[in-house]
């Protein structure tokens, strides 16, 4: 059985679109996913406290037949393979890679949880989550991604990047 889940990916070091077009190959390489819709690509600033460049950002749609901490697991493998070492919170990276939505199931688990908790109150997430999928229903808040974008009150531009990955 496949599975239908959404996937947000950021990258502020480096090249960060190649660093972009990497995961999602890695993904489809290494049998992981296959990508049946990608957002355009948009630029923001970081997110928290720490100095750093901007982010670039994308939400792809894929189909997998992994199981949720299955998936979980390859993600985190194809961002330690691009080199991403977690050092700090919301700190700069080569890659970052999140489970947003898993169809319209929820996962409450210690180790995932999805959908994911900041998905309403992240402008860099919801544009271009929007752009792919604007009418997909939140399961636990119970709003389309149009009506999350129209109230997040996120004060950081999201500024378009390029067309897709």
């Amino acid at each position: 059985m496949t599975n239908n889940v959404f996937l947000s990916l950021g990258s502020n070091l480096g090249d960060r679109m190649a660093n972009l077009r990497l995961a999602v190959s890695l993904l489809y390489r290494q049998g992981y996913a296959v990508t049946t819709q990608s957002s355009g690509v948009y630029e923001t600033a970081a997110w928290g406290d720490i100095p750093q460049p901007d982010f670039l950002n994308a939400v792809i749609q894929v189909e997998t037949v992994l199981e949720p901490i299955a998936l979980m697991e390859a993600v985190l493998a194809v961002e330690r393979q691009m080199g991403r070492v977690r050092t700090q919170k919301w700190g700069p990276r080569t890659i970052d890679i999140d489970i947003l939505f898993w169809g319209e199931t929820v996962i409450a688990t210690e180790r995932l949880t999805v959908p994911h908790p900041y998905v309403q109150d992240r402008r860099f997430i919801l544009k271009p989550l929007k752009e792919i999928a604007p009418d997909f229903m939140h399961p636990v808040l119970l709003q389309t991604i149009e009506n999350l974008w129209s109230s997040c009150i996120d004060p950081l531009e999201v500024r378009g990047y390029s067309e897709r990955l």
